[in-house]
C-alpha cells in the first residue's frame, strides 16, 4: 500500500487537466508499460527518461500528476520533485513517487522533497488507477 505524505492540496483542475499524466522513469519497459495502462484507461500520458527532459517536459504540458522515479541518473528524483515544487505551477501538480526504494528513510525523504504519495515498485496497475482515478475526481482528497 502506497503512503500518503503530507502535503498542502492543489486548487482542482478542470476534467481534462486532470487526465493528464507525466511519467519520468529512466527504464523503457516500465514508462512503456505504465504508458499503455494509463492510455487505455483514458489518461493522456506523456513521457521523459531523464530528470532534465522530465522538467521540460512538466513545464509544457503542466501535467495534474507526475508519476516520478527516484532512482535516476544524475539527477534524482528527490531533487527532480523540489525543482517542480519551486515552480509557480509546482504546487498544482500531485507527483507520486514510483520506485524501487521502499526504507522509511526513503518514504522520508520522499516527503521532505514534497511528494504527494509514495509507490514501491511493482505497484499494483489496480491500485495504482484506484488512487489516480480519486486524484482525478477529487485531487483535494490526496
Amino acid at each position: 500500500m502506497p503512503e500518503v505524505l503530507t502535503r498542502d492540496a492543489p486548487t482542482q483542475p478542470s476534467p481534462t487537466e486532470s487526465s493528464r499524466i507525466l511519467i519520468i522513469d529512466d527504464n523503457p519497459g516500465v514508462v512503456e508499460t505504465l504508458k499503455m495502462l494509463l492510455d487505455l484507461n483514458g489518461y493522456t500520458t506523456h513521457t521523459a527518461h531523464d530528470t532534465l527532459e522530465g522538467l521540460k517536459v512538466a513545464e509544457q504540458v503542466r501535467p495534474a500528476i507526475i508519476l516520478l522515479d527516484i532512482g535516476l541518473p544524475k539527477i534524482d528524483g528527490w531533487e527532480c520533485c523540489r525543482r517542480i515544487r519551486q515552480q509557480s505551477w509546482g504546487d498544482q501538480v500531485m507527483v507520486y513517487a514510483l520506485t524501487g526504494l521502499g526504507q522509511d528513510n526513503d518514504r522520508l525523504k520522499s516527503q521532505q522533497a514534497g511528494f504527494d504519495m509514495h509507490f514501491v515498485k511493482p505497484v499494483d496497475p489496480e491500485l495504482l488507477l484506484t488512487v489516480l482515478e480519486a486524484t482525478r475526481l477529487n485531487p483535494r482528497a490526496h
